[in-house]
């Protein structure tokens, strides 16, 4: 008698979700994972080349109190993304919830050490709603994620314009404020704040069920469905947490600027998801993560200010990363298997 064929191993629902590509060699899948933080190291050397004042500590210091609010907006965007989506509700979410924010801030007392504390869970509230919103509509109305999200974030910019009649909403507290007066070793108090909540956005990336079932859906949304699990269900929430990293980003521009406009949100969803595909994270879902986005929001940052430093004028670069966004997807998607973004 023959012996019966060995049964393979079972995989975890993400790893199998990602076992229909192709593995690349290693030393490509190597050189892939590590490129972005080469070419963070490249920049950094090349424009303290290009003038010393590049590497100041103070210059870095205003690279992070730059990328501060960005880096929690992109990680937001980070997680839409490993799930196969695209969202481009972020300026609208983050005009409304900053708006709120300062409002609400204002209305009970001004004080980060009175009540005006409770402004904070409210704005983090509000994004949780807007993104609850914007994943209804797409996957109940079965609109793709990219008009969805479009359309919420024009609704979002409208009702920033009405809650302000088109003012700047002023916050003036001394405690709220010391996120970017205060110094800690050079850096801005922010810094350190926006640091624990990326340690615990990978918390929830790499250690719950939600986390891996954003890899399961953007692995292979089919197979997900035939595991048993609700991608519906993960798609809104996702879209969810996503919001509450948006309205953190809008709490940290309104620390940085002392204000709440309408137009808080403004460029941001260039930035962020620039940031996002040049960290590494594919268009087509399924990988990346946190620290990706850490990378690719410091490569955007150092670019800005690089060019600044050196003179170089805005519409250089905007030109450099529009080019940064295309080889970074040229780079780490096959053409081959792409489809329309889900």
């Amino acid at each position: 008698m023959h012996p019966a064929p060995a049964v393979p191993p079972l995989r975890p629902l993400g790893a199998a979700a990602g076992s229909a590509a192709p593995r690349r060699a290693p030393l490509a899948e190597c050189l892939s994972r590590w490129a972005p933080t080469l070419v963070l190291l490249a920049l950094v050397l090349a424009f303290s080349a290009a003038n010393p004042r590049f590497l100041d500590l103070n210059n870095f210091a205003r690279i992070s109190i730059a990328a501060v609010p960005a880096l929690m907006v992109a990680i937001g965007v980070t997680f839409i993304i490993i799930m196969g989506s695209i969202d481009l509700s972020m300026e609208g979410t983050i005009s409304t919830t900053a708006v709120l924010f300062a409002l609400a801030f204002n209305a009970l007392g001004a004080s980060l050490l009175g009540w005006g504390w409770l402004a904070i869970p409210l704005a983090l509230l509000a994004g949780a709603a807007i993104g609850l919103v914007n994943g209804l509509v797409h996957v109940k109305l079965k609109i793709p994620s990219f008009m969805a999200s479009l359309a919420i974030g024009f609704v979002g910019m409208g009702l920033s314009v009405v809650l302000t009649s088109g003012d700047i909403v002023r916050v003036n507290d001394d405690v709220f404020r010391a996120l970017l007066f205060v110094r800690l070793l050079d850096f801005p108090l922010m810094l350190y704040v926006a640091l624990v909540l990326v340690l615990a956005a990978w918390f929830i990336q790499r250690n719950t069920t939600l986390g891996r079932n954003f890899y399961a859906v953007g692995g292979g949304e089919d197979l997900a469905h035939a595991s048993g699990l609700n991608v519906n269900r993960v798609r809104v929430l996702g879209f969810v947490l996503a919001g509450v990293f948006y309205a953190l980003g809008a709490i940290f521009a309104v620390a940085r600027g002392g204000m709440a406009e309408s137009l808080t949100g403004t460029n941001y969803m260039f930035l962020t998801v620039t940031a996002v595909v040049v960290g590494g994270t594919s268009l087509m879902g399924g990988n990346g993560g946190v620290w990706s986005t850490v990378v690719g929001v410091l490569i955007v940052n150092v670019i800005n200010n690089g060019m600044v430093v050196i003179g170089l004028p805005n519409y250089v670069q905007d030109g450099v990363l529009g080019v940064l966004v295309i080889l970074a997807v040229v780079l780490s998607t096959s053409r081959r298997r792409a489809g329309l973004v889900k």
